[in-house]
C-alpha cells in the first residue's frame, strides 16, 4: 500500500484506527495483528482464518509508533487489537522529547 501523510487507516482484525504522520516512499507492508492495514474506507474483507482469534498485543490511543529509522510515523486514533508492524518488524511507541530545564 502507497502511504501519505494525512491517510486514514484501520485494523482488518480489531477497531483500531490510524493516521499517518510520516510516510515512506513506495510501497509500503502495514500490518495491525499481523495483517495488512486498510484505508478507512474501504471495505475489510472477511477472513474466517481469523475467526475468534484475538491478535496479540494492543495499540493505545494517541501514541505515535514509528520504524526504526524514524521515518514512518503514525498515530493511533482509536485503540485496539494487535501490534503494528512494518512487515516482519514491529513498530515502537515514539518517546516525548525531552524538554530544557528551567533551572
Amino acid at each position: 500500500m502507497e502511504l501519505r501523510p494525512g491517510l486514514r487507516l484501520r485494523s482488518a482484525v480489531s477497531e483500531a484506527e490510524f493516521i499517518v504522520i510520516r510516510a515512506l516512499a513506495g510501497d509500503v507492508d502495514l500490518r495491525c495483528g499481523g495483517v495488512a492495514v486498510v484505508a478507512a474506507d474501504a471495505p475489510v474483507p472477511d477472513r474466517p482464518d481469523l475467526a475468534g482469534e484475538v491478535p496479540d498485543g494492543t495499540v493505545a490511543i494517541g501514541k505515535r509508533y514509528t520504524d526504526e529509522s524514524g521515518r514512518l510515523e503514525v498515530l493511533c486514533t482509536r485503540s485496539g487489537a494487535g501490534r503494528l508492524s512494518l512487515g516482519e518488524s514491529e513498530l515502537t511507541v515514539k518517546a516525548a522529547k525531552a524538554l530544557p530545564s528551567s533551572d
